[in-house]
């Protein structure tokens, strides 16, 4: 009869090797820790059930056993059975008292022998190891002046160290994550890029005319975006007069306008001027202003103006105001403005000149927050300097979006060289475009919008076209994406 020893680094995995080896059914014997790995010693069920069987004329004894392994069992898993006994006689016993136990009962009562054994040597080595603690810790002695901390405090120091591992390696791993993804990011760019150039080359070879027509697109100032977009959605089979017909059409009719002025001017309300310092809002308020005057009488029109920052900012509308018979109200913050509408509330029109304050400027959701925050349905409307670039004027409409314009002046049309940079902005924001200002006179250098004239204008007076090479085209037509462009209407 054999007792196996099982080594495995986990105690699942000894377990496992004890149920491969023995069956499911084995005596565990002692499980413990040792160098590293986890030992069991283990006994077969059938071996067991052997140590159940007693000779006949004596009482039940425990075999000596034999170990596999070289393992020599200590003192206190050696059964008392298996020690040598001094032979005493045995004195005669009724049949009844003689009979044999059952099998099974032999095996639970060996199994029930062999777990206590356990207990008690993990008992025993628990206390030897609580006793080699204590020594170690009676051996550090404190600094004079020390109060050595309560075990729950060397508990939570020790706690805060693992989280603190756990936390840093958690950050390290987020940052491994990070640039790896970067550097990810980085190559697909890469590739997509250099693919594009590839596409675009080969699309130029077979078909010229589309470098003509991105050629003219880019010299009326338009976005190399929105070139590409509209290119690649370009029918095939046309000539490059024709590609550039079809170009001017699908633009033409993306430019979102008003028929008339009904929907300001006859439907009244309240509107906001708004934008940066220095794009004409006071000069379209009084045009504005001329406009409902002229339509509704000065009784049915106020002015407002919020400019209280500006040294005589204020006086120049009211010159405007006096002008035209309209008396301008002057206000500071929320609560003035929720006031002078609330007084204001029986005028058909009423016109709110703002502070110019600059796109990059935390007022800008101060004041957007201002007009928004009143009981009165405030409409805004963003002044777009013609003369600025598509990046400056692409940062005023997303400063200055909020929850929605509901329309927008492109002012300075007459300073501007070329106005195919804030068509472009109005296209891929789809903004309404009201009106467009192109001078100082009150109310004559005001219009309406017209989309074919708008159109017509930018591609006149395009750059020079030269400047764009072919070499450049590719470049241009990979770095450009459709992220930041909105749905066009091809019709």
């Amino acid at each position: 009869m054999n007792v196996k020893k099982f080594t495995a680094p986990t105690s699942r995995e000894a377990l496992r090797k004890v149920r491969e080896a023995l069956g499911p059914d084995a005596v565990i014997l002692s499980n413990r820790p040792m160098d590293g790995v986890v030992e069991i010693l283990a006994l077969a069920n059938d071996d067991a059930a052997s140590l159940a069987q007693p000779a006949a004329d004596t009482a039940p004894a425990m075999p000596e056993l034999e170990i596999e392994d070289t393992y020599t069992p200590s003192p206190m898993m050696t059964p008392p059975q298996a020690r040598p006994q001094p032979a005493r006689p045995q004195p005669a016993r009724p049949a009844a008292a003689r009979s044999q136990p059952t099998q099974q009962q032999m095996q639970d009562a060996i199994k029930a022998r062999m777990q206590a054994q356990m207990e008690a040597q993990m008992e025993a080595e628990a206390q030897a190891n609580m006793e080699a603690r204590a020594q170690a810790r009676a051996q550090v002695r404190p600094a004079p002046g020390f109060a050595p901390a309560a075990p729950a405090v060397d508990m939570d120091r020790i706690s805060a160290m693992v989280a603190d591992a756990v936390n840093s390696a958690k950050a390290n791993a987020a940052a491994e994550m990070s640039t790896m993804m970067t550097e990810l990011r980085a190559m697909r760019g890469m590739m997509e890029t250099q693919l594009a150039e590839l596409s675009w080359g080969s699309s130029q070879q077979r078909e010229p005319h589309k470098a003509t027509v991105l050629r003219e697109m880019l010299g009326a100032g338009f976005s190399a975006t929105l070139a590409k977009m509209l290119i690649e959605k370009m029918p095939a089979g046309r000539s490059a007069e024709e590609s550039l017909r079809w170009i001017r059409t699908v633009l033409a009719r993306n430019l979102n306008v008003i028929a008339n002025e009904d929907a300001l001017i006859e439907k009244g309300g309240v509107f906001a001027l708004v934008g940066p310092t220095g794009v004409g809002k006071t000069t379209s308020t009084a045009k504005l202003a001329a406009r409902c005057v002229m339509r509704h009488g000065p009784e049915k029109l106020a002015l407002i103006t919020t400019d209280a920052y500006r040294i005589g900012a204020h006086e120049q509308l009211r010159i405007y105001g006096k002008i035209l018979g309209v008396m301008v109200h002057s206000v500071k913050d929320e609560a003035d403005l929720r006031i002078a509408l609330k007084e204001l509330r029986n005028k058909h029109t009423v016109l709110i000149d703002t502070v110019g304050v600059s796109q990059r400027d935390q007022m800008v959701t101060e004041q957007v927050a201002m007009l928004q925050g009143t009981d009165v349905d405030v409409k805004r409307l963003l002044c777009l300097n013609s003369t600025s670039t598509q990046e400056t004027l692409a940062e005023v409409v997303r400063a200055y979006q909020g929850t929605g314009l509901a329309g927008a002046i492109m002012t300075k049309l007459d300073e501007a060289a070329s106005i195919g940079n804030v068509l472009d902005v109005v296209i891929r924001q789809k903004l309404n475009l009201f009106y467009v200002s192109n001078g100082q006179r009150v109310p004559e250098d005001l219009h309406l919008a017209k989309p074919d004239e708008l159109i017509e204008r930018a591609f006149r007076s395009k750059k020079d076209v030269s400047q764009f090479s072919d070499s450049d085209l590719p470049m241009l037509m990979a770095a450009a994406g459709n992220n930041a462009t909105r749905e066009v209407y091809l019709g």
